[in-house]
């Protein structure tokens, strides 16, 4: 089987990228009342999720990240309609962020070949029509060790729980202090250098969300707030260190692995929708 999906990769990698067409610009802003808004800011999310579902045959021993950067901006090109978000954003060189192993974020699709028992983190963003959605998710290349798994896991659950406290009303240091508590009682640490962010019209935007804080502090969330809760785990010590053109890839200081999973989120009146639901997340249903 492996092989075949090998020479399915070669097959839909051997002409390169396709021209990004033109995209739609619209009014800065991270915050929507009206209904075509929301609905446009729910196509965008939901092409996201579809990315991250399509990807997930490739990532096999022997698959490179820069194949699988080919392969999701082709898609998003060609299948959605869609605009990679990353490319040229602030110089960023790819379509999506591949980061492996102790790669926080950030990580830069390239020629070497994911290798068994790799993790990686694919980040995905897309635009579609002016409207942004952003998600990404750890995925196994193979098996992979116990240790590596357990990191995985207790990063969705940061997340999830964080997701479950969202509605008005609540505060962002309330949020960012369950996460921390749930990862530390794991023995983990949380990376506080990047952080989740408002997104909507522009890539992003206010409010900030850190993945730690203090309860009753920080920004109050409010009904038609569209935001990412985006946690970043490390198995070590917080600090990271920078490397790649203008220091783009984020590694973990100690070299350990680091998991992360995140979703565009919108704020109902009672709770909030997973704009970038996959569909084994059932939970969100």
């Amino acid at each position: 089987m492996s092989n075949e999906i090998l020479q399915k990769v070669e097959q839909l990698t051997q002409n390169g990228r396709v021209e990004v067409p033109a995209g739609v610009k619209l009014p800065a802003a991270t915050r929507f009342t009206d209904i075509n808004d929301l609905e446009g800011m729910r196509t965008a999310g939901r092409l996201a999720a579809e990315v991250l579902v399509m990807l997930e045959e490739f990532v096999v021993p022997g698959v490179s990240t820069e194949q699988l950067d080919i392969i999701a901006h082709n898609y998003m090109i060609e299948q959605q309609g869609a605009i990679p978000a990353p490319l040229n954003y602030h110089g960023f060189p790819k379509s999506c962020c591949t980061s492996v192993n102790d790669v926080v974020c950030h990580g830069i699709p390239n020629d070497k070949p994911l290798k068994k028992g790799d993790v990686v983190n694919i980040d995905i963003t897309v635009i579609k029509n002016g409207y942004y959605g952003d998600t990404s998710k750890m995925f196994f290349v193979g098996p992979v060790a116990a240790h590596a798994e357990r990191l995985a896991k207790v990063t969705q659950e940061c997340l999830y729980l964080a997701i479950d406290m969202v509605k008005p009303g609540i505060q962002l240091g309330d949020i960012g202090a369950a996460i921390a508590a749930h990862a530390h009682k794991n023995h983990y640490s949380v990376v506080e250098d990047y952080c989740g962010h408002g997104v909507g019209t522009t890539f992003h935007g206010e409010p900030q969300v850190a993945h730690y804080g203090k309860p009753g502090t920080g920004y109050t969330l409010e009904e038609g707030m569209t935001l990412t809760i985006e946690p970043m785990i490390n198995a070590g010590k917080k600090q990271l260190k920078h490397s790649g053109p203008d220091n783009w890839i984020a590694k973990t200081k100690d070299g350990r692995l680091s998991a992360q999973y995140e979703h565009t989120l919108l704020v109902t009146a009672d709770g909030v929708e997973v704009l970038t639901r996959r569909p084994e997340e059932t939970r969100f249903a």
